[in-house]
């Protein structure tokens, strides 16, 4: 439990969960040391939702804790009324904490006529009326530009490379191998921190339906073990060909690690399929029950509660979230 003995900037924090990741918000408010604030959330029978706090926030530095993952539409009209809410009952500051972030793929017009959507989403937070926000392992840094009030973009990697290192020990001529080139220079880091060599695959997507085909490998992994890293897995299209691939060029074992686990569709039952030995997440999501099964002994589930319950605490009292990180 934290020490609460400090002068605060924008009054005690308050902190409240919607309904997309309630055992994560819990664990936050254990790591900090204090109870989620109460409030109620109703569907109405025409789908309408309706927020009501059940007590004053008047002066106090408030924390939306919400996932913005599948029911994507419900998820995110809820974290916008409970902002709404709270900026109307006259909060002092209001940041949205989102662990995941809806539509981080819509990031540019790579198309004719198509939509910026995390942009359309950021505009959103904003007019309900939030003063900052905190995410993790956004799926493109530019979405941070998106947003015209302060914030903090963090990662979970730095828990995953701390876990790696211990599994490194057991490990064969580990190499990172980065599921695509977009993710290479965070794959870098990872490799580097890890002293390990790195190795990327050239992925080409071929339409908007979520396929993609992995193409070919850039760096050597035969022989060695393999720690395949990416932001997310969706439909695991990606990561799956990913691990066939590697294993087809004479892999070893092949550790999966990835921080958002959307599992979208069938992609639990297939990854629960393919040739790995471990598959490393975080709790950004939650897990559906079936999934978990699926996966069982071999699924390993880091908690961002403490990285997030920190964050928000050090942003109560204005200290630095950089020195976390030795930034």
């Amino acid at each position: 439990m934290l020490n609460h003995r400090h002068d605060l900037m924008y009054g005690d924090i308050k902190l409240f969960s919607g309904t997309s990741c309630e055992p994560l918000s819990q664990k936050i408010a254990d790591y900090i040391g204090i109870p989620l604030c109460g409030r109620k959330i109703i569907e109405f029978a025409n789908e309408n939702l309706f927020v009501q706090l059940q007590g004053s926030v008047r002066g106090q530095d408030c924390y939306v804790i919400q996932s913005t993952s599948r029911p994507v539409h419900r998820n995110l009209m809820e974290m916008l009324i409970l902002i709404q809410t709270l900026k109307l009952d006259s909060a002092a500051r209001i940041t949205a904490v989102i662990p995941y972030y809806c539509y981080a793929r819509s990031d540019k017009k790579d198309q004719p006529r198509v939509p910026i959507t995390a942009k359309l989403v950021a505009d959103m937070i904003e007019v309900a009326g939030a003063d900052r926000y905190i995410m993790v392992d956004l799926h493109a840094g530019q979405i941070q530009g998106f947003f015209n009030i302060p914030g903090d973009a963090l990662t979970a990697y730095h828990q995953m490379i701390s876990y790696l290192k211990d599994l490194k020990q057991n490990m064969v001529n580990p190499v990172v191998v980065s599921t695509d080139l977009g993710f290479a220079k965070r794959a870098r880091n990872i490799a580097e921190k890890l002293k390990t060599p790195l190795a990327f695959i050239e992925k080409r997507r071929m339409s908007n339906d979520g396929k993609s085909d992995a193409l070919t490998i850039i760096g050597d992994v035969e022989g060695r073990d393999v720690i395949l890293v990416d932001d997310e897995v969706d439909t695991g299209n990606s990561i799956i060909n990913a691990i066939y691939l590697n294993k087809q060029l004479g892999a070893r074992d092949v550790y999966v690690n990835f921080v958002h686990p959307v599992f979208s569709a069938d992609a639990a039952q297939r990854l629960a399929e393919a040739p790995v030995k471990m598959f490393i997440t975080t709790d950004t999501i939650p897990i559906p029950e079936a999934s978990l099964n699926l996966l069982g002994d071999r699924l390993k589930i880091l908690s961002v509660s403490q990285l997030l319950g920190e964050v928000i605490y050090r942003a109560n009292r204005g200290i630095s979230v950089g020195s976390m990180f030795n930034e």
